[in-house]
């Protein structure tokens, strides 16, 4: 930090110096004057690179989480600045207390944590090994005792094996890369009348008629690169590693045509999700190559969308879950291209299947479609108390109030999790609503008195005007608390788009769309998605009636049928 500081103050006094000698000709008062406003200017941005610098050394900036305990000293730090500045006010006569100050009383009793758990009582000691999986496969290693141990050390007998001590010890087989060979059998009639009548089997399972790439080789391709977010020329390393040396155009090839075989279970998604009982929705940028482009590449952007509906078995709500993405070539509400389906498009087919309820991030291109009846928006609190943590992350200690009402929140959403929506209504109405009241008032208060493009300025501004939508939660025991659940599933195409950078065409874009849509909804769902799609692939590439087999492929029947097996 001192050779910063050292480094600043001498590009100050360069600048300085500099002025001072183009402004010679002027009055001295006018140098002065123009030179301070300068320093002031340099000052400024020392003081901003100083404030990043340091941001940089406390760790990733990305984290939003605080402790408990750092909340509970923020808090506590408050309240004695505040109670040391209200003395002060009192030395000179003046006893009456702020607006904001009675606020922050009101806030800081609803916002009050549970105390917690008694941590004197004996904790029962943790397993020394966490059981290994019982569902994966065993293979004995049978390990003989040596041959000088086997004689009896006193009549000297070879000892027999009477039984085996067994340790289980977790490891892996590596992946092999196998040449499968289709014997297909071929039978004739032997009655010489039938002249030799012969017929053949038929073809083994392949994704593209007359390729010579299996089906679980082009599911790895696509799983691979979209799950796993591995470029193609690291997949093409680790094939090599196995003996295979497979073309990085052929591997393009098979993942475009296993993608396409999977587009009729993508568009079979998206209108799953479109008839859930809550649709959330939130978008990424995606980069693709476009040549008439000036820096030859466009912005695209990906939609993401999750529908969840929720059902009561044995006295446990049950999410019916379903992932789906879509491709536009820009990030605008409506799509841009004949038969696109942007936001504005998505938002009103929902609103035409009469499911009104559809959870955002209080984005302003939503606002046109939410002022049609017929839709209801739930605003995400991620959001809401994001910028209250970066007024923290700024030093601002009155944001951890607000920090610490969430806090109390999301602590009584992970109580009811899993429990039946009467009861998440029970407890959102007896525990959530008193906190989340006082929070609004705490913003409005506060509203009144800080500047609005102030970091604690935008985080009230942005908590009172969407207060109806982020309190939404709380009237509807089925309803999420916020956005989650499609931000998290925006991380593979977050992590992919840094390793691949981006796509080739709006073609691939979709293609890619197609892959993280069947992907998504396998992750929500806990399939394995490597042996979804080498099952499901070979049926599509035979050929399917939509009416008739599509019902079966799609990924929540398909985890069923596997049900019985497993």
């Amino acid at each position: 930090m001192t050779t910063t500081t050292t480094t600043c103050e001498v590009e100050t006094r360069s600048v300085a110096e500099t002025l001072r000698g183009l402004l010679a000709s002027c009055d001295a008062a006018s140098t002065a004057a123009v030179v301070q406003f300068v320093e002031r200017l340099q000052d400024a941005h020392h003081a901003q690179l100083r404030a990043a610098i340091e941001a940089a050394r406390r760790g990733n900036p990305k984290n939003e989480s605080v402790s408990r305990a750092q909340l509970d000293l923020l808090v506590r730090q408050l309240e004695e600045a505040q109670a040391a500045a209200a003395s002060a006010d009192a030395e000179v006569g003046d006893t009456e207390e702020s607006p904001t100050s009675t606020a922050d009383q009101k806030l800081r009793g609803a916002a009050a944590l549970p105390p917690k758990p008694d941590e004197t009582k004996p904790r029962k000691p943790p397993p020394r090994r966490r059981p290994l999986p019982p569902e994966l496969p065993r293979i004995d290693n049978f390990i003989r005792v040596p041959d000088l141990e086997r004689p009896c050390p006193r009549c000297g007998v070879e000892r027999q094996t009477c039984g085996h001590e067994v340790t289980e010890i977790i490891d892996i087989v590596p992946a092999q890369a196998i040449v499968r060979r289709d014997m297909r059998e071929k039978v004739a009639c032997k009655n010489t009348v039938c002249d030799g009548s012969m017929t053949c089997a038929p073809l083994g399972d392949k994704v593209i008629a007359g390729g010579a790439y299996g089906a679980r080789l082009v599911g790895d391709l696509i799983v691979s690169k979209f799950e796993d977010a591995l470029p193609l020329y690291r997949q093409h390393e680790r094939y090599a590693r196995l003996g295979f040396d497979m073309p990085l155009a052929s591997m393009g090839d098979q993942i475009g045509w296993g993608t396409d075989l999977l587009s009729p279970i993508a568009r079979a998604l998206v209108e799953e999700v479109l008839q859930s009982d809550v649709m959330h929705a939130d978008g990424t940028s995606m980069p693709v190559l476009d040549k008439d482009s000036p820096k030859g590449i466009k912005l695209g952007a990906m939609w993401g969308y999750v529908g969840v509906s929720i059902h009561v078995v044995d006295g446990r709500a049950v999410q019916d879950l379903r992932a789906a993405y879509i491709y536009n070539v820009t990030a605008k509400a409506k799509g841009q291209r004949p038969g696109e389906q942007g936001p504005a498009e998505m938002l009103e087919r929902r609103r035409k299947a009469r499911k009104p309820f559809v959870c955002v991030d209080a984005a302003g291109i939503f606002d046109a479609s939410f002022k049609i009846a017929g839709l209801v928006e739930i605003a995400c609190n991620m959001h809401g108390r994001r910028y209250f943590k970066k007024a923290l992350d700024a030093d601002d200690k009155r944001a951890a109030l607000p920090l610490q009402a969430y806090k109390k929140i999301y602590l009584v959403e992970e109580k009811v999790r899993g429990k039946p929506p009467d009861e998440v209504l029970a407890a959102r109405q007896a525990e959530s609503q008193p906190v989340f009241d006082e929070l609004l008032a705490w913003c409005r208060e506060y509203q009144k008195h800080e500047p609005p493009k102030s970091l604690l300025g935008k985080a009230v501004g942005y908590f009172v005007r969407n207060a109806m939508a982020l309190g939404r939660f709380l009237d509807d025991g089925t309803l999420p608390i916020d956005n989650g659940i499609v931000e998290r599933l925006h991380r593979e195409v977050a992590v992919g788009r840094r390793n691949y950078l981006f796509c080739g065409s709006d073609a691939g874009a979709e293609r890619a769309a197609i892959a993280y849509t069947v992907l998504g909804t396998c992750k929500l769902l806990g399939i394995n998605p490597l042996e979804y799609l080498a099952d499901v692939l070979p049926t599509l590439a035979r050929g399917i009636s939509i009416a008739r087999d599509l019902p079966r492929l799609m990924p929540a029947a398909w985890k069923a049928a596997q049900a019985p097996a497993a």
